[in-house]
């Protein structure tokens, strides 16, 4: 696989917007869309925030892109996304005609595009999209290791927690709903 330069610009962008869902306590994924080289809509991960289990950051990025161009179909843009598209996020692309999905990290539980299955490969189906993956993964894996490292040793502090306490000073402490920990963080959502 070859990389372009305008490949590794617009993943430089869907890196920044994997930030931003960083930030806002989400998966770090960030997706960002191309026509014709220009940017046209950007997104990143909100599942946790919008409590809206399709908020993936290539569906945020889709709607956003539908809407400013005032079409369903965007047979003429291209997709730049952090992490292998899931099944649903692969099927929302080619329902929307993408010609190009380039993807950064590879995703060995949930990615459709040649990872667990290659739904774009699938000769059935009657759009195809051009896919490459593999642009930048090495950062795009990192940040997304980085994020569940951290998330893996707040929950163990966290478990810990009442135990130091409890033996600080020999009393119990109580464990209601400010102790518990929030449900475990998924993969993409």
């Amino acid at each position: 696989m070859t990389t372009t330069p305008a490949d590794e610009h617009a993943m430089r962008i869907a890196l920044d917007q994997a930030l931003n869902a960083q930030l806002a306590g989400e998966v770090p994924v960030g997706a960002v869309i191309l026509r014709g080289g220009q940017v046209i809509a950007t997104g990143y991960n909100r599942p946790i925030t919008t409590h809206d289990p399709t908020a993936h950051a290539e569906i945020v990025a889709l709607r956003h892109a539908a809407q400013l161009l005032e079409n369903y179909r965007l047979p003429e843009c291209e997709l730049y996304v952090t992490l292998e598209p899931c099944a649903m996020c692969a099927m929302a692309l080619m329902h929307a005609r993408f010609k190009r999905v380039v993807f950064a990290a590879y995703d060995p539980k949930t990615g459709a595009a040649g990872s667990v299955t290659n739904l774009f490969a699938e000769a059935k189906l009657n759009h195809h999209t051009e896919i490459v993956g593999g642009v930048m993964a090495e950062p795009a894996a990192l940040l997304l290791r980085q994020f569940f490292a951290e998330r893996r040793a707040l929950q163990r502090t966290q478990r810990a927690l009442p135990v130091l306490l409890e033996d600080a000073d020999n009393s119990p402490i109580p464990t209601g709903d400010a102790t518990e920990l929030p449900p475990t963080v998924p993969d993409r959502s």
